[in-house]
């Protein structure tokens, strides 16, 4: 097996991990994120029929950047200390 691949299979448990704890953490920063835009309740569903459509879809819009952006600085992140800790990139 070659050095990249064996990094590659390595890495894949940790890559969960962070995964579980990316979504975590985004949950979070959206809760906040929704209190400081001036909504004290728990963001919308969907199919919540006493909220409108812009509210729903801003709720629905604003968790779905968040969740792409923390996935993505948790998942760089973690791929940079991978390539510190064994010199090669997992990806």
């Amino acid at each position: 097996m070659t050095p990249a691949k064996a990094s590659k299979v390595a890495y894949k448990p940790v890559g969960l991990a962070l995964g579980a704890v990316s979504g975590m953490l985004a949950g979070a920063v959206f809760k906040q994120a929704w209190k400081m835009l001036g909504h004290d309740e728990d963001a919308p569903d969907a199919t919540d029929e006493q909220r409108g459509w812009r509210e729903v879809v801003l709720a629905a819009t604003l968790q779905g950047a968040i969740f792409a952006a923390v996935k993505a600085i948790v998942d760089r992140g973690g791929a940079t200390a991978a390539r510190g800790l064994t010199g090669t990139w997992p990806g």
